[in-house]
């Protein structure tokens, strides 16, 4: 990081004075990994015919680099996404035992699965993520999930934004001691 508004003069440049600029706190491919392993929801976000956007929270299951999700047609999100189907995801770490708080947002382009295919590979991976300490509960959920008017919908990620406040805090006024205040300097 160059010294600009960030950082302070005489200051170590690796210490962040403002969060102006918090790009910088990307979240890496191993945080991120862990934060998609420990996490069973999302935020899924489109919009609607007038333009609006609008999110529910799905469960999901993160597959050979997309998402996969599911609801019945009678969502009003499966019309909207077979139409529009630019969508977004929104991730965090709340709820899941990380310590320090993480973000994840992915835009991509929705796909409507009806196959049978799909449903069954994606309804005992989806079970085995929200119910993984009873067989006896992933197998209860597949048969709720096997539903007449189910659809899988799959989000082929496009960009990525990614955020940890490890990194932010490590260096920073909220979360350290100036390196120049320390007594080891």
């Amino acid at each position: 990081m160059s010294a600009d508004a960030n950082t302070r003069p005489g200051v170590d440049p690796e210490y962040v004075d403002s969060y102006e600029d918090v790009s910088i706190f990307t979240l890496d491919d191993s945080r991120e990994r862990e934060l998609l392993a420990a996490q069973t929801e999302c935020t899924f976000m489109w919009s609607t015919a007038d333009g609006d956007p609008m999110g529910v929270i799905m469960n999901f299951v993160e597959h050979d680099g997309r998402f996969w999700l599911t609801c019945t047609r009678q969502r009003k999100r499966v019309p909207a996404v077979e139409k529009r189907p630019n969508v977004a995801l929104a991730f965090t770490s709340r709820g899941t035992g990380i310590r320090q708080s993480r973000a994840l947002t992915y835009k991509g382009r929705a796909i409507v699965h009806e196959d049978e295919v799909t449903k069954a590979w994606f309804y005992p991976a989806l079970a085995e993520k929200v119910r993984p300490n009873s067989v006896e509960q992933q197998a209860a959920f597949v048969h709720h999930l096997d539903t007449p008017g189910r659809v899988v919908i799959e989000v082929v990620p496009t960009k990525r934004v990614g955020f940890d406040s490890e990194l932010m805090f490590k260096n920073s006024p909220a979360g350290s001691t100036p390196p120049a205040a320390r007594p080891d300097h």
